[in-house]
C-alpha cells in the first residue's frame, strides 16, 4: 500500500503508468502534502480554506457554503474536525472556528484504486460565522474546461520541503496543464480530472503540492480539488465543473 508524504497520511494502492523505457511512473492514492517552492501566505488571504483534522493526520478543504465544506473523497479516514479561519493551525487563534461534521457525502462512484471521482462534501454541525477571516468561495458556473496555461493557485498546511513541516498556511502558483500531454503521465485521466503544475522552475523547486483535499483556485473560483500526483509535476485535481449536478443535489438535502 502506498502512502503520501505530508501532514496527512493517506493510503491506497499504487498506480503505475508506462514511462517510455524509464522507471515506471507510480503514484499514491493522494497528492503529496507539499508546497515546495511556494511561500507563506499572507495571514487570512485565503479565508475559504479549511484545515481538516483526521486523528494524527490532516487534509485540506474549502468552505463552499456557511455549512458545507468540500474536500477529496480519499480524505475520509474516520471522524473529521473542521478548523476554519486559521493561519497557524498549531495556535488557538481568535479567528478560528471549529466545527464537527454532521454528515459525510463522498461521491458514490469514488474509486480508491483509480482515484476517480475524488470529491466529497461535508455537512457541518453548525453554520460558520462569515467575516473577514472566514468566507465561502465560488464554484464553476459551467462544465467547460479551463484553457491550458490558465494561472491558478494552491494553498495548504503540508510539507514545504522533504522534511520540513509548517504550521502556517503556504501558497504557490500553478497553471493548467494540457490534457493531451497530461494523459502521457496518467493514462487513466478522465473528464473528472484536471492537471496543473509549475514548469518554469528547476525540478527541485517545482514540486508544488498543496494539502490533499485543498482547492485549485483559478480567477477566484474553486476549479479543482488536490487529488494525486507523481513526485514531480503535473499534479492531478478532481475537476469540480464535472460534478456540478451532483453537488447541487447533495447541497439541497
Amino acid at each position: 500500500m502506498g502512502k503520501s508524504k505530508g501532514l496527512f497520511n493517506c493510503t491506497g494502492p499504487l498506480l503505475c503508468a508506462p514511462s517510455h523505457g524509464l522507471t515506471p511512473l507510480c503514484l499514491a492514492g493522494a497528492l503529496r502534502g507539499q508546497i515546495i517552492g511556494g511561500h507563506e501566505a499572507k495571514p487570512h488571504s485565503h479565508p475559504y480554506m479549511a484545515y481538516l483534522k483526521l486523528g494524527l493526520s490532516s487534509c485540506g478543504g474549502f468552505l463552499v457554503a456557511p455549512d458545507w465544506v468540500m474536500t477529496a473523497a480519499h480524505c475520509l479516514e474516520g471522524n473529521i474536525t473542521v478548523v476554519l479561519g486559521a493561519h497557524n493551525v498549531y495556535q488557538p487563534e481568535p479567528s478560528q472556528q471549529v466545527r464537527g461534521v454532521l454528515k459525510y457525502y463522498p461521491h458514490p462512484a469514488y474509486n480508491p484504486k483509480t482515484v476517480t471521482n475524488d470529491i466529497m462534501l461535508l455537512k457541518l454541525t453548525a453554520k460558520a460565522r462569515l467575516n473577514k477571516y472566514v468566507r465561502t468561495i465560488g464554484l464553476p458556473k459551467s462544465s467547460s474546461d479551463l484553457p491550458t496555461g490558465t494561472s491558478c493557485s494552491i494553498a495548504g498546511w503540508g510539507l514545504i520541503d522533504e522534511d520540513q513541516i509548517t504550521s502556517k498556511l503556504f501558497e504557490a502558483e500553478v497553471s493548467i496543464y494540457s490534457r493531451r500531454k497530461c494523459v502521457l503521465f496518467y493514462p487513466h485521466l478522465d473528464d473528472g480530472m484536471v492537471c496543473a503544475g509549475s514548469f518554469h522552475q528547476m525540478k527541485d523547486t517545482s514540486q508544488v503540492r498543496g494539502d490533499s483535499g485543498g482547492p485549485l483556485v483559478c480567477n477566484k473560483v474553486a476549479q479543482g480539488i488536490v487529488s494525486f500526483g507523481h513526485d514531480s509535476p503535473p499534479g492531478v485535481y478532481a475537476r469540480i465543473a464535472n460534478y456540478l449536478p451532483w453537488i447541487k443535489k447533495v447541497m439541497k438535502k
